[in-house]
């Protein structure tokens, strides 16, 4: 069963997503800011993270760009799920390293797709 950490600061974002993975297979974690997001991915190593653009402190650009540039944490593929719409928004997310870009509300068909395409034999 794969491990994914959500890092969100919207807690009913994060039910939402939380609900969905746990239906689909998957063991789900979360925290509310990308300051601690960063420590987890260190500590616990997850197969995926879910990551929030728009959060207090650090956003999620910056803690993809950290966790990606991060040896130790570069190999987990981030997901970027935001109300941020615009184009720039999604080219910005991917040169960050996220792997993929999803703009909210987001389609649990289309999610689902994504994580499986990223996590192939995880689920």
């Amino acid at each position: 069963m794969a491990n994914i950490l959500i890092i969100d600061d919207s807690p009913t974002d994060v039910r939402v997503f939380t609900t969905l993975l746990e239906r689909a297979g998957y063991k789900v974690d979360s925290v509310g800011n990308a300051e601690e997001g960063i420590e987890r991915v260190r500590s616990d190593k997850p197969n995926l993270v879910i990551m929030d653009v728009i959060m207090p402190g650090m956003n999620g650009f910056q803690a993809t760009r950290t966790l990606t540039r991060d040896p130790a944490t570069s190999g987990i593929p981030i997901v970027m799920i935001t109300t941020k719409s615009m184009e720039t928004d999604r080219v910005w997310g991917l040169r960050q390293g996220a792997r993929a870009f999803i703009t909210k509300p987001v389609n649990e068909k289309d999610l689902l797709a994504c994580i499986n395409d990223l996590l192939p034999s995880a689920a």
